[in-house]
């Protein structure tokens, strides 16, 4: 395997992992109870669809069909939140902060991605695609931290609670 077919198999796993997230986040939205939690969810599922948006130009910048692969690890964190969904049937702050975590979960596995990403697209010397990858890295780490955020208020309602 070549480092070109390394890349093309983990864009074809991050544009699969994206595209679930996006189905994934309106979900989390309408599930948690803090105004704040819900409104990231939505803003950081606008962001995912520029996202993948992007990742469609990477697939055109190496002339490659746009296409998914199965991605097992996000299709397990978003079932871990699925599971969160049904055992913590009672809106609150109990809840907002396990979704959080999957939120986080999921940001984190993205921001791994796209980190290997951007190397191999430096080493590949395509400095576009660096661009292009660098700026969801970007967005990717603000939605973690704006997430911590929202964190702190809630896990001190869900201690009390």
């Amino acid at each position: 395997m070549r480092l070109e077919d390394l890349f093309h198999d983990t864009l074809k796993d991050i544009y699969f992992a994206e595209r679930q997230i996006l189905k994934a986040l309106p979900k989390m939205a309408k599930a948690a109870d803090d105004p704040k939690l819900k409104d990231g969810f939505m803003r950081h599922r606008e962001e995912t669809q520029g996202q993948v948006e992007r990742l469609q130009q990477v697939f055109e910048i190496i002339g490659k069909r746009a296409q998914g692969k199965t991605c097992e690890a996000i299709q397990g964190l978003i079932e871990e939140c699925d599971e969160l969904l049904e055992e913590a049937t009672e809106p609150g702050p109990v809840r907002d902060a396990g979704l959080i975590a999957c939120g986080q979960a999921v940001e984190h596995y993205e921001m791994a991605r796209y980190g290997a990403l951007i190397a191999w697209g430096k080493a590949l010397g395509n400095a576009e695609i660096v661009k292009l990858l660098e700026e969801t890295l970007e967005q990717e780490k603000q939605a973690d931290a704006l997430l911590t955020q929202i964190a702190m208020p809630v896990n001190k309602l869900a201690k009390a609670a």
